[in-house]
């Protein structure tokens, strides 16, 4: 027999709330070109005051230029249509960017890690000057940056990586400003490195609870809050004359669930499986979220055998 196929199209001209995707797309921009400027003023403010602290932020400022761009790419690519070779779209390209920022604001925390335990080791004298000048500048373009990307933080696993790369170096800007506000007091030495502690304290949870939620989408994990035993039971209500086999569910990004099973039926004519078929493909959709279900008719055995829930 035939599969049959279920696919529930979510358009993607809106978000989460109704966002123009094309606005956010120009808000990506617009910070990358903003953290790209950040990262030109602070190497420059950095060289000519000879501060550490605006050089090690450049860094993560230029972690996030890469993170944004690959945000803006990956949400432009993943609007493309499906085709023939890529017949679910590119979706998935948003998981992938997240999964690269994830490692990327981890490998930025070590770095910062690296830089505050030397400091704490051997303090030296912080400049002030130019070393605040800029750092008033980085801290208010990454504001601005944070403000703009800020409402669409919770819209995917992509604009969330590149939100959390942004609040990174917001924070880390406050520490480099009090850093150079106190440069000349007893504590300006010891100030800087504590600070950069904190904000990687800070970061490390949404940075693993990012990298896990992409990397589970990528092993094409089944979703957490998806139950197949519980669905199983469930559809044997719906749909009494069926049984399921070889359950397999996982995500094509977060929020979009695919299903595959065979459905083992009696059924007496090809109008009674459509309709039991039909009753199965609502109740997946309407009860467990299931934007994509493939259901494989299979006739039932004289002697009915066990349901694993997958092979």
């Amino acid at each position: 027999m035939s599969h049959d196929h279920n696919h529930h199209s979510h358009e993607h001209a809106c978000g989460a709330h109704g966002t123009d995707h094309r606005a956010l797309d120009r808000k990506l921009a617009g910070a990358a070109w903003l953290n790209a400027v950040i990262v030109v003023v602070e190497i420059v403010g950095g060289v000519l005051s000879g501060s550490v602290a605006l050089l090690s932020d450049a860094l993560h400022n230029l972690s996030d230029v890469l993170a944004l761009i690959m945000a803006w790419g990956a949400r432009v690519l993943g609007r493309r249509p499906a085709t023939a070779r890529h017949t679910f779209g590119l979706r998935r390209l948003e998981v992938v960017a997240a999964f690269v920022n994830a490692l990327t604001i981890l490998a930025a925390a070590a770095f910062i890690v690296k830089e505050a335990v030397e400091r704490l080791l051997h303090p030296a004298p912080l400049a002030g000057g130019i070393m605040l000048a800029v750092a008033l500048v980085g801290l208010t373009a990454n504001l601005a940056s944070v403000l703009l990307l800020g409402g669409h933080r919770h819209d995917d696993l992509n604009v969330r990586g590149a939100f959390l790369h942004l609040v990174l170096d917001t924070v880390s800007s406050v520490a480099v400003v009090a850093a150079a506000l106190l440069a000349k007091t007893s504590i300006g030495p010891w100030l800087d490195p504590i600070v950069s502690l904190l904000v990687v304290a800070f970061v490390l949870r949404g940075s693993w609870e990012l990298l896990g939620s992409s990397l589970r989408v990528l092993l094409e994990t089944a979703p957490p809050d998806l139950d197949l035993a519980a669905v199983q039971s469930d559809l044997a209500v719906a749909a009494p004359a069926c049984r399921l086999e070889h359950l397999h569910a996982w995500e094509l990004t977060p929020g979009r669930t695919v299903l595959t099973a065979d459905v083992v039926t009696a059924a007496a004519s090809t109008t009674n499986l459509c309709a039991e078929l039909d009753a199965l493909r609502h109740r997946l959709s309407e009860k467990w979220g299931v934007v994509h279900a493939t259901l494989q008719p299979v006739a039932a055995p004289t002697v009915a055998g066990p349901c694993p829930l997958s092979e």
